[in-house]
């Protein structure tokens, strides 16, 4: 399920301070009031975690990882390596 944030259309609440993170089912209607406060809520645009920094596969760390490595010989022709 993924996580949505919300936060409140105006003012601030003491229970859900304003701003709050829900984990919901795709498949869940769009949430209009703050379940703690029944203010009305908008949903935001949230930042999401990727990794900065990829390396390229080497065939040494695709053959740990349980791939097999295949090297084309010619048109249509392949051998292990």
């Amino acid at each position: 399920m993924p996580l949505y944030e919300y936060e409140l259309c105006d003012g601030n609440c003491a229970a859900c301070g304003g701003r709050f993170t829900l984990r919901r089912p795709l498949s869940a209607a769009p949430l209009t009031q703050c379940p703690a406060c029944r203010k009305p809520v908008k949903k935001i645009i949230s930042g999401f975690n990727t990794p900065s920094i990829t390396k390229p596969v080497s065939i040494s760390d695709a053959k740990k990882a349980g791939f097999t490595v295949l090297k084309r010989v010619s048109k249509g022709e392949y051998e292990r390596q």
